[in-house]
């Protein structure tokens, strides 16, 4: 049982883990129902309540990431650490990378907002290479 997990009074039941283990096998940022049909793959007998409760907390647990685009269904990322996103807005990619000016970034937009920020996350919304057209 991880530090976090023991904090919010959590296990590691067998259904978290099997969420757990579809999110950080995947090279992608999967919905909810792609992870429950990946994770019925690993324990049959998994609902689609179970993964959504488990996908709760582990998020909460910090042991995944979930990204939220407006009214979209969510993603789970495994990547947990500061970083951003590029998301085709054709196909629905989505990539992630980090960029070191980001943290500049949200000291000067905190400077001109008059905020206290506390997070910046970078969406670049564009063409993916395989929906580019070509030329």
């Amino acid at each position: 049982m991880t530090k976090s997990t023991a904090e919010q009074g959590g296990t590691l039941t067998r259904q978290r883990e099997a969420v757990l283990q579809v999110i950080r096998g995947s090279e992608e940022h999967l919905t909810a129902s792609e992870i429950f049909e990946q994770a019925r793959r690993l324990l049959p007998s998994i609902s689609y309540a179970t993964v959504y409760n488990s996908l709760k907390f582990l998020t909460n647990a910090g042991m995944v990431h979930e990204v939220k685009f407006g009214n979209g269904a969510s993603r789970y990322d495994r990547e947990t650490g500061r970083h951003d996103h590029a998301l085709c807005t054709e196909c629905g990619k989505l990539v992630d990378f980090d960029l070191d000016l980001t943290a500049e970034l949200m000291r000067t937009a905190a400077r001109r907002s008059h905020f206290k920020a506390e997070s910046i996350h970078l969406t670049l919304r564009g063409l993916c290479p395989d929906c580019r057209p070509a030329g």
